[in-house]
């Protein structure tokens, strides 16, 4: 059905009037509970400023559906034509995930500048280092100015600091110019503390909480308009914006218990809308279930999700690398984890969790899914930003580990995000920030932080205040910093995994079957057989060698103590190696 721009869904009120300019009108409810304006308004292209007085309330409220917040969430919002941006990305055929490297960055701290236009100016590094699609955490509009961007309230606005929603059109028009294509983190499980006014429309929530606030109603009354607004917020990014794919935010946080699942519907649009447009949509979910059934296609009984997250691999390296075994990290002790979820998938598939107290996951059926449904990484915003001072593995791991964390992703069995700056081993960290503007959530939310930390055993006195301006401030990168030093070394190490991904086919093969790993829990020698190539990491301090096929040569290595001789490889402690069949020369 065809609606106004100004049209609203508003069940709850009783009377409602469009404050639109500087006039005021009324508004007249239809039979399914959306309101229309009365008399003439001005056309969408003239980017005026309106929003809804709700029953007697002389105060305006901000569209549910709103395009632009130029004044913060809590003001009026200003129209915006998606359509009047000159796209010139007709020739775009878009990027499948299966093979590709992922990028993760932060708006706000990826550059100096914080903007969506300066971000265009870095892509040739990105292409430099192979990156096929690049990962915007949540952009839409939040309270404040500076936010990771899970606390957002408007889902179709573009956050203005950013740039708004024309400087999105043009990173995205860019991103296809230069090859890459454009992943956008959404959050459709909670809202956030301050500036949500949804609940004065309609039953947008329902009774029940989760890690992060009230539950979103989707399947309860009013449900169906609810689960419109956020289907229709995926169209949004998709056909408005030109978008590649979503990445849906803990969906194991969406309490949804309809027939069909809010997961398996919007996989049932995009596959349609991606029919339409005829180039790959992409749907990624973050899941804490270690359930397969996300990204089982339909047919076969599964949600039709592209995708998700496995934590699991994040562990088992994490721990191979740090000896950290603190909290949900300490199942991960052995070497065998890793090996284990190089080989299924997940290392929680039904297995006894000590940090959850019991039995979590189920197991993979590695015969028939492709392991570049799972999406990995060493280093990301949650394992960064959630840790008590944002440091990166950079701060306790030296050049030889960190190019090991590098070769095991981008040469290991699924598909590969890096998260900024990891590839120069960046050091400045990543820590959690926020800018409040009311100073009891202010004080909430350091308190909460500070909290949290203490329970997991951190000293509360080195957790930063997340409403301080320098913890901000001190996460934006430093690009003078791939310029020299171990920077530049390990910036050399991403560049030629890069090269090595596109050339050998192995690395890039989805088949679970052809992965087999070798541990030796006494000399910390891991050995990954991947097809014909062969990649070796020897975790422990001391170095260990090991049998391998004749006819293989030394591709890669993380250092140049590396021996290859006679079938026999030595690795230095703390270093790593790839082989692959002799090149014919």
């Amino acid at each position: 059905m065809h609606r106004s721009p100004y049209d609203v869904w508003a069940p709850r009120a009783q009377r409602l009037r469009l404050s639109v300019g500087d006039a005021i009108l009324e508004m007249t409810r239809g039979a399914d509970d959306w309101w229309s304006p009365v008399g003439p308004v001005p056309h969408i292209s003239e980017e005026v400023d309106y929003g809804y007085l709700i029953d007697d309330s002389d105060t305006p409220r901000p569209d549910p559906r709103s395009r632009r917040q130029p004044a913060g969430v809590h003001q009026r919002s200003r129209t915006y034509d998606p359509s009047s941006f000159a796209w010139t990305d007709e020739r775009w055929s878009g990027r499948q995930l299966a093979g590709a490297v992922v990028y993760e960055l932060h708006v706000g701290t990826f550059t100096p500048e914080g903007t969506l236009d300066a971000a265009l100016g870095r892509l040739d590094h990105l292409r430099s280092i192979g990156v096929d699609l690049v990962e915007l955490m949540p952009v839409n509009a939040v309270n404040g100015v500076h936010n990771w961007g899970y606390d957002g309230v408007l889902w179709h606005a573009v956050h203005e600091p950013y740039g708004g929603p024309p400087a999105y059109q043009r990173f995205v028009d860019g991103c296809h110019a230069a090859g890459l294509g454009v992943i956008q983190d959404v959050v459709y499980n909670h809202l956030g503390p301050s500036g949500n006014y949804l609940p004065e429309f309609g039953p947008y929530l329902k009774p029940g909480r989760n890690t992060w606030g009230d539950l979103v109603n989707l399947d309860g009354d009013g449900s169906a308009e609810v689960r419109r607004f956020i289907l229709d917020n995926v169209r949004m990014w998709l056909a408005d914006y030109h978008v590649d794919g979503l990445r849906i935010d803990a969906v194991h946080a969406l309490a949804d218990s309809s027939e069909l699942h809010l997961l398996e519907e919007m996989a049932i649009e995009v596959a349609a809308l991606s029919a339409h447009q005829r180039r790959p949509l992409t749907l990624i979910a973050e899941s804490d279930l270690n359930d397969a059934k996300l990204v089982t296609p339909r047919e076969a009984g599964g949600y039709g999700l592209d995708a998700q997250w496995s934590d699991d691999y994040h562990h088992a390296v994490h721990v191979a690398l740090t000896g950290e075994t603190t909290g949900w990290l300490a199942d991960f002790e052995p070497l065998s984890a890793l090996a284990k979820v190089c080989e299924r998938g997940f290392f929680h598939d039904g297995t006894y969790s000590s940090y959850r107290g019991r039995p979590h996951g189920v197991p993979i059926d590695t015969s028939a899914m492709p392991s570049w449904r799972l999406v990995v990484s060493s280093q990301n915003h949650d394992q960064v930003g959630n840790r008590a001072v944002g440091d990166r593995i950079t701060q306790s791991l030296d050049d030889d580990q960190l190019a090991c964390a590098a070769l095991l992703m981008l040469a290991g069995p699924f598909t590969p995000m890096l998260f900024q700056g990891e590839e120069w081993a960046a050091s400045t960290p990543f820590q959690f920030f926020t800018s409040h503007e009311e100073p009891e959530l202010a004080e909430a939310t350091a308190q909460g932080r500070i909290a949290e930390f203490s329970r997991l055993g951190w000293d509360p006195e080195v957790v930063p205040d997340p409403q301080d301006p320098e913890t901000f401030a001190r996460s934006k990168l430093d690009w003078s910093e791939p310029t020299g030093g171990r920077h530049a070394r390990i910036l050399d190490v991403y560049r030629r995994l890069a090269e090595l991904r596109r050339e050998l086919p192995a690395l890039t093969d989805p088949a679970f079957a052809h992965n087999r790993a070798e541990v030796d829990e006494d000399t910390r020698l891991f050995t990954l057989h991947r097809g014909d190539v062969v990649v070796v990491v020897n975790f422990g301090t001391d170095a260990a060698t090991t049998k391998v096929h004749e006819g293989l040569e030394l591709r890669f290595e993380t250092e140049s103590g590396v021996d290859l001789d006679e079938g026999t490889l030595t690795v230095p402690g703390h270093a790593g190696a790839l082989l692959a069949p002799t090149r014919t020369r």
